[in-house]
């Protein structure tokens, strides 16, 4: 059984803003593109989870086009962190100590007010720990994948900022999680 972590093509948002909930669309082009070469790479009968926002939304009804075997199940669980009052603000004028405060206490501060990235990982592992039956594919975004990679090495939360992963699938790219 096998788990792959799609996430979504590049969105239409300017460079340098934060975002994690924040609605926006991903470009077309890039969304068409990786869903030919995902419609290619995945095997049969895999059930399919998408997280609700429109980018992701966007990769899976593109990919169900190509491939009308697939059947999109919308589950919030796969959503991005939620950065609360910084959404769609530029990073370069989020005040540094909002910045300092959340690096302070990375694991428990609700950066923006409202999801801590422990949060997320508790999040995520309510889908993660779900018994799975056959191969699946996540159409989602990079922090998601982040805490994936934390559970899938068993840990279940963090305290510091550099515990968190920097690594993540491109847009439009995935990766594949075998015996997950």
């Amino acid at each position: 059984m096998a788990l792959w972590i799609v996430r979504h093509a590049k969105p239409l948002v300017e460079a340098g803003t934060c975002y994690g909930v924040l609605d926006v669309p991903a470009d077309p082009q890039a969304t068409s593109l990786a869903a030919d070469a995902l419609a290619q790479a995945l095997p049969q009968r895999v059930a399919l989870r998408v997280s609700p926002l429109q980018r992701c939304q966007q990769l899976a009804v593109a990919l169900q086009a190509l491939r009308p075997d697939l059947q999109a199940l919308t589950d919030p669980r796969l959503r991005e962190m939620d950065f609360g009052v910084w959404e769609g603000v530029a990073w370069d004028t989020i005040p540094p100590a909002a910045v300092q405060a959340w690096t302070d206490d990375f694991g428990a501060h609700r950066f923006g007010g409202v999801e801590s990235a422990n949060e997320v990982l508790d999040r995520v592992a309510g889908l993660w720990d779900q018994p799975r039956t056959g191969d699946t594919v996540w159409i989602t975004h990079a922090g998601v994948a982040r805490a994936l990679s934390l559970l899938a090495a068993g840990v279940r939360a963090v305290t510091r900022a550099d515990q968190w992963p920097q690594a993540a699938p491109g847009y439009g790219a995935w990766v594949c999680m075998p015996n997950a």
